[in-house]
């Protein structure tokens, strides 16, 4: 593998047009695809085979009208009036309307199902015109109303909006006809301009719902703070602009390629949001660090070696190329494994973040040299040779990772178990982890999205931004019983927690009703949880009672069973990456000790990243440091995810800080002598890389998106505790306390396992024989 990369890298030096000109064609075409036909991006998260899931297909098949998105506008009326005012409630009404004539909007008459159900429908229809118009006289009068009440203008009922209890709000819900992220392009801006086009003039403050707005841009300036870190560190480590601007140079070629192909080929599939932002994430850092790895050797063979930049960058792709090469393999093999667990989600989260790591690797061992190439012997000016010259001569290259590499090896046992308390004690709020899915309240301030949440929560209470759609349903080819149907419907409205419970509509052939069903606590509140749970118990009572079942569906539902799902398959996952990490650590390293004593440390980063993560995100400690003013759950697929990307990056740093103690104790250091030799010499771009990756990923916290923002924390943190206490402390500490033993290996599996060389060993000793 070694020889080949050598030959490749040397390839690309001396054509580099042809390399880089196929990458660009290859940018071209998909920039051009995406210019011409871009796809939809979704914030939606749904799951196959959860019992929200189950029940909303059951809809599509038989109630399709009732199974689209939702929509939600809320109306602020102008400062010292009312909705219960009919000059304010007409243009209210003449709004509606507009949604409604819209042909992607369902009319909740359509909901009624047969026409004996509609003609049903339109009394109770009149029992509310009644009952609202004496409601609203008596608001008018001075009274103070307890209840909301829906919308009546000119003695009609306006179907689907609700006005406050005061009535300065007034709330909109409707039904698309699909899924909002299968509705035609500009459908959800034609709805909005129908709803804003009676009320010009009027003064009346229109917030659209969550599902309605527009998703928070991919990346903006937070992720550019983090890139201008990066730059300046590459420009710390390699000393010149040119070296430094070459790895932000393939990073953002293979963002472009990977990141954009997902996304242009996302008309073939569902394409989240979430899952092309952790493309761009991994795409930056992977791409930035691989590449610093390769030019850092590439310069040290010029400044140490004296060799010709042609050679020395064929020798740097083969050496450190094949470090990148086995560490990139790492990473998709850990997030290709999240397939196995059969989560679509994870799936397409794992397939679209596995080929931009790919493409990271390519660009890296290819573009890269071939960019080496036309910078030529400028990648080192002369100014940096001498630099280099007069420090090898005073011996002071690597001084400060030489002291503490010293340091650890004396305090072996305090520095061991140092790290292993704090990461211990930072890990203590995973104890109280809850899992769930944000919602619009986790939005920032200021936001339409954290202000309509807030707007419908003052007015109507919480629950209403949560809302649990329950599908009846008969056991048998006989349409709903209505008398057991209105039992069931009255029943539910007892339900601890909940705070109402109406009728939503009847299929045609009346064997599946809908209920509407608000809690009384928002969608993220711990009491709904426990509400959707035993509203699900209860479902065998009911169809022991009334022979009906019942499903629980909707948004908040779908929330909480994913939650549930993703605890089950956590253990399951972590078994497969721990397992993984032995087998392939033993290969690499050829010890039993090393891969034990890395994935221990592996874990320890895992259990503090996801006590950090709750700390922060769930209980709110030192949130507002991180541009955050609420709490919530900690997003469901969190720990699955982080679980496996920092699994493959904190490979990277293991390969290549212990490859190269190794590398000492192979050379004759004994082995306190090799931790300190081999952690001089590769710490500091170890160091480098991770301060970029933690820079990259922080620099998403500060996204729109609640969500994005978890994970770019809970990555920058992962990071952060991996390199700086595992890897550049634990680490070197166990090994020095292992001393000579850390290496041994029983001589039976020493001759069955392969010999990678990821270091290219056997290139170099090629090189050298040829050389003599």
């Amino acid at each position: 593998m070694s020889t080949l990369l050598y030959r490749w890298g040397k390839s690309a030096f001396a054509h580099p047009f042809r390399f880089l000109g196929a990458w660009l064609v290859l940018l071209v075409v998909i920039v051009g695809s995406i210019a011409v036909n871009a796809p939809k991006l979704s914030s939606e998260v749904t799951i196959n085979g959860v019992p929200a899931q189950e029940v909303l297909e059951q809809l599509e098949r038989e109630m399709p009208a009732a199974a689209g998105g939702a929509g939600q506008i809320v109306y602020r009326a102008p400062e010292g009036t009312t909705f219960f005012d009919e000059a304010s409630a007409a243009p209210l009404a003449q709004s509606m309307q507009g949604i409604y004539e819209d042909d992607n909007v369902v009319n909740p008459l359509d909901l009624a199902g047969s026409e004996q159900a509609q003609a049903a429908a339109q009394e109770q229809m009149a029992g509310q015109v009644r009952a609202a118009q004496q409601a609203i006289a008596a608001a008018q009068a001075g009274r103070e109303l307890d209840q909301p009440v829906p919308l009546v203008v000119g003695g009609e009922l306006v179907p689907g909006v609700t006005i406050s209890p005061d009535g300065t709000v007034a709330m909109a819900q409707f039904q698309f006809a699909k899924q909002t992220i299968d509705l035609p392009a500009g459908a959800i801006e034609e709805v909005l301009d129908r709803a804003e086009a009676p009320l010009e003039g009027t003064d009346v403050e229109v917030l659209p719902g969550a599902s309605l707005q527009e998703l928070p841009e991919v990346a903006g300036a937070g992720e550019a703070v983090g890139i201008v870190v990066a730059a300046i560190v590459l420009f710390l480590v390699l000393g010149s602009v040119v070296a430094a601007g070459l790895p932000l140079a393939t990073a953002l070629l293979g963002v472009g390629v990977g990141v954009g192909g997902a996304y242009a080929l996302g008309h073939f599939y569902d394409l989240g949001s979430m899952s092309v932002v952790l493309g761009l994430m991994l795409g930056l850092a992977v791409g930035i660090d691989y590449a610093l790895f390769i030019v850092n050797r590439q310069r040290r063979l010029i400044m140490r070696e004296r060799l010709s930049a042609h050679e020395a960058t064929g020798r740097a792709v083969g050496t450190a190329g094949s470090a990148v090469f086995f560490a990139g393999t790492t990473v998709v093999i850990a997030l290709a494994a999240l397939t196995v667990i059969g989560i679509s989600l994870l799936t397409t989260m794992a397939i679209i973040a596995t080929a931009t790591v790919a493409v990271a690797v390519l660009v890296a061992l290819t573009a890269l040299p071939a960019l080496l190439g036309l910078v030529n012997e400028r990648i080192v000016s002369a100014k940096a040779r001498e630099k280099f010259e007069e420090r090898e001569a005073a011996g002071v290259d690597h001084a400060t990772a030489r002291r503490w590499a010293t340091f650890l090896s004396k305090h072996r046992f305090i520095a061991s178990g140092a790290v292993i308390l704090t990461t211990l004690v930072i890990a203590i709020p995973a104890l109280d982890m809850r899992l769930g899915l944000p919602s619009s309240e986790n939005y920032n301030s200021g936001t339409d999205q954290r202000e309509s949440y807030e707007t419908v929560s003052e007015a109507f209470g919480e629950g209403l931004n949560g809302p649990l759609l329950v599908v009846l349903s008969s056991r048998d080819d006989q349409p709903v019983d209505q008398e057991a149907a209105g039992a069931v419907l009255a029943e539910l409205g007892q339900v601890k927690d909940v705070a109402s419970a109406s009728a939503a509509g009847m299929s045609e052939d009346g064997r599946t009703v809908l209920v509407s069903l608000i809690p009384r606590e928002g969608p993220t509140d711990p009491s709904t949880e426990t509400l959707v749970h035993a509203l699900r118990d209860a479902s065998t009572e009911f169809e022991a009672t009334y022979a009906i079942d019942l499903g629980v569906t909707g948004q908040t539902a779908m929330g909480i069973d994913i939650a549930e799902k993703m605890s089950e398959v956590m253990p399951i996952y972590l078994g497969i990456v721990v397992l993984l990490s032995l087998i392939v650590l033993t290969i690499v390293f050829r010890s039993i000790i090393v891969p034990l004593k890395a994935t221990a440390g592996f874990l320890l980063t895992i259990l503090a990243t996801l006590g950090a993560t709750t700390a922060v995100f769930q209980w709110g400690w030192l949130n507002g440091l991180f541009g955050l003013d609420s709490t919530g759950p900690v997003m469901a697929m969190l720990p699955i995810l982080v679980t496996g990307i920092a699994y493959g990056l904190a490979m990277d740093y293991q390969v290549f800080l212990v490859s190269s103690m190794r590398e000492s104790w192979v050379h004759g250091h004994s082995g306190r002598e090799s931790v300190i030799d081999g952690f001089a010499h590769s710490s500091r771009v170890v160091v480098a890389a991770a301060v970029i990756m933690t820079a990259v990923f922080a620099g998403f916290i500060f996204n729109g998106d609640p969500m994005i923002k978890q994970i770019g924390f809970a990555l920058a943190v992962a990071i952060a505790i991996d390199a700086f206490l595992v890897r550049m402390t634990l680490v070197p500490a166990l090994m020095a306390m292992f001393g000579d033993r850390a290496w041994r290996l029983p001589a039976w599996l020493d001759r069955l396992l392969p010999d990678l060389d990821i270091e290219g060993d056997q290139l170099l000793k090629r090189l050298g024989a040829k050389d003599s």
